[in-house]
């Protein structure tokens, strides 16, 4: 009775589940089936995670189908010294939500801005043509007072939309070299626009 005891146990332990890290180090390699099961094992707290952030579950949802898309293109990225599977996850799963919210305030402040300016006044297309140009000018004459390293590093992430990551391989680059350029590049852009913050 005791072998068989003995044997149950042994089956038991011999069929745990892969840790998170095991797993992560196995999705940095392409391995699809750890990837099903890594998401399996974490994608529900992700998602609760996120729906406490943003409230809504549609963007809630959308959210952590990014989270999960970004965990699965950088998971060579993860360095387990630094910390657990599910802490590199979770913040990420934390950082995107917040992201989220930050993007779509800003769109709605931009929505009430242009809103606001539309009801005030009658929209005059000339008027409007004048003052892009004259906007479009004064960003030019800020932009040439950035180092060449401040330029590439705000045109590419600004004006041609690549992520910092995108910009530091790009670039050939680190990763916080290339923050450390966007923070410098956007204070003296902000600055020579004269902008308060």
């Amino acid at each position: 009775m005791l072998d068989l005891m003995t044997a149950e146990f042994n089956l038991d332990s011999s069929s745990t589940a892969p840790s998170k890290e095991e797993l992560l180090a196995r999705v940095a390699g392409g391995d699809e089936s750890a990837f099903g099961e890594l998401y399996d094992q974490i994608a529900p707290r992700v998602l609760g995670l996120v729906k406490r952030v943003l409230i809504d579950h549609a963007q809630s949802e959308e959210v952590t189908q990014e989270i999960f898309l970004e965990i699965w293109q950088t998971a060579a990225r993860y360095e387990s010294q630094r910390g657990g599977a599910s802490t590199w996850i979770m913040t990420m799963a934390h950082r995107r939500a917040i992201d989220r919210i930050r993007s779509s305030q800003a769109g709605r402040d931009r929505d009430t801005k242009v809103g606001i300016r539309d009801l005030a006044v009658p929209y005059d297309h000339v008027a409007e043509t004048v003052e892009v140009r004259i906007e479009h000018e004064r960003v030019e004459k800020a932009m040439s007072r950035l180092t060449e390293l401040q330029r590439q590093a705000v045109s590419l992430s600004y004006f041609s939309g690549y992520s910092h990551r995108e910009v530091a391989d790009f670039l050939h680059i680190p990763l916080g070299t290339v923050k450390t350029r966007l923070r410098d590049g956007l204070i003296r852009l902000r600055d020579e626009l004269g902008v308060t913050s």
